[in-house]
């Protein structure tokens, strides 16, 4: 059974319900929690780009980590200092050192969590089955994150920071168990061509950066607002969304598998058309919440078919973890550079909701460089 027959995969996937569950508590309010904490919407993108840039410059410092300790071994202590930067999160009240440190803290976390994840999902996965596991993966997420927000959302009302953020750093913390379980992969001391590998997946990160910049930063202080800065009705609306899309991604991984790549490619990217056009016209509570369910959808479609082209074309090349090294820092300056360009044109007059339509562009460029991937690759295309 494709989505089942990898054991290591299963492990890695419990991991990233648990992540998820983590994210799900308080990754998802971290940007609208620093706009409840006194910071402005500019002021909240500005930060968002902070950690970006900040995990670009630290990026390098993986590559000695992962000689050391292994593939595995950065993955487990990205997963434990990224609990941190909630329990530092729960005490920020405004401009301060407090968010400084969150900023730093989040910044290695992140860096140290995503490049070795990416890394090690791409190792431990089949070339074969890999829309089936990433699809999988993120069925998995879309259920855990049905409850998460509700439970975030109540706690950060009725119980305050401290209790939401720090259940989400436990979970964080846990979600380290299952990965002892799996294989180490040692990092080799050197891997000749890995760049010239990595250009088109450094190049599909950076564009889904600028694809994320509006489409999630963006659109979760519109929607954060457009509910009345409601931490409750916040984490409904993103518990509707999870529900909206816990199955839906199944099949389009399937679909992958089969060898319609391209296809899945063009009905992602309509459903990431529509659904930011519906964001940005979202002007009612009920539109909001329609909008927001829609992106579950996008999720769903959008993510196995830009993985499945990314974590192959790593498992081909000479080196993983450099790989994504490489793609990550094109996903931060991306992102970064989105966030920093909506926080400009919000200073310049640009409605909130509009500016998330700067996403468009990096659609456009993903659903390019994705057809030509498919056309390539006869047996998924």
């Amino acid at each position: 059974m494709a989505y089942l027959g990898n054991r290591t995969v299963n492990l890695v996937n419990l991991h990233y319900a648990l992540h998820t569950l983590a994210m799900s508590l308080g990754g998802v309010f971290f940007a609208v929690y620093l706009l409840q904490a006194g910071l402005s919407v500019a002021a909240v993108l500005c930060a968002m780009a902070l950690i970006l840039f900040g995990r670009f410059l630290m990026r390098p410092l993986v590559l000695p980590i992962g000689k050391r300790i292994g593939l595995r071994g950065v993955l487990i202590t990205g997963s434990l200092f990224s609990a941190v930067q909630y329990l530092l999160l729960a005490q920020v009240h405004g401009v301060g050192p407090m968010l400084v440190a969150t900023l730093v803290v989040s910044s290695v976390g992140e860096t140290l969590y995503w490049t070795s994840y990416h890394a090690y999902f791409a190792v431990m996965g089949d070339a074969e089955h890999r829309g089936h596991q990433v699809s999988a993966r993120e069925a998995v997420a879309r259920a855990v994150e049905i409850t998460g927000p509700v439970l975030g959302g109540w706690l950060l009302t009725t119980h305050g920071p401290f209790w939401a953020f720090g259940l989400a750093a436990v979970a964080q913390g846990l979600a380290a168990l299952p990965l002892l379980g799996t294989p180490k992969v040692e990092v080799p001391p050197a891997a000749p061509g890995v760049l010239a590998a990595a250009r088109l997946g450094v190049a599909l990160f950076a564009s889904d950066g600028w694809i994320a910049s509006g489409f999630y930063w963006v659109w979760q202080i519109t929607l954060f607002q457009g509910l009345g800065r409601s931490f409750t009705a916040y984490g409904g609306a993103m518990a509707l969304a999870a529900t909206a899309g816990a199955v839906l991604g199944l099949a389009l991984g399937r679909h992958i598998d089969a060898g319609h790549g391209r296809r899945a490619v063009w009905v992602a990217f309509i459903a990431l058309t529509v659904t930011l056009f519906a964001r940005a016209g979202a002007t009612t509570p009920a539109l909001a919440l329609a909008a927001n369910a829609m992106g579950a959808l996008v999720t769903c479609l959008h993510t196995p078919t830009l993985m499945t082209a990314v974590y192959n074309l790593s498992k081909a090349s000479p080196c993983t973890l450099r790989f994504h090294m490489a793609t990550e820092g094109g996903f931060d300056l991306g992102c970064g550079l989105g966030c920093f360009t909506a926080a400009g044109l919000l200073a310049l007059g640009v409605p909130l909701n509009h500016t998330l339509l700067i996403s468009l562009g990096g659609a456009v460029a993903t659903l390019l460089m994705l057809r030509g991937y498919y056309a390539r690759q006869p047996a998924i295309a």
